[in-house]
């Protein structure tokens, strides 16, 4: 390794604001199983498939309605 290096020419990284954040959730576990189920018929790891789920839902304003009657 040097003893120093020069980053005078160096860029920010353009993905920093793209970051994820880690947050603990607790989900039923039917729902896990199913989208664990769901990312071995598509090769793309589970917590992966979710997040693309909520980021959809977010996208799109999808409203939860609920009846409990």
């Amino acid at each position: 390794m040097r003893d120093s290096y020069d980053f005078s020419q160096s860029k920010p990284n353009p993905y920093a604001k793209k970051l994820k954040k880690q947050i603990t959730i607790r989900l039923d576990q039917d729902v896990i199983e199913y989208f664990k189920h769901m990312s071995e018929d598509n090769g793309i790891p589970y917590q992966n498939l979710i997040n693309l789920y909520l980021k959809d839902c977010a996208k799109s304003h999808k409203e939860l309605k609920i009846d409990w009657s």
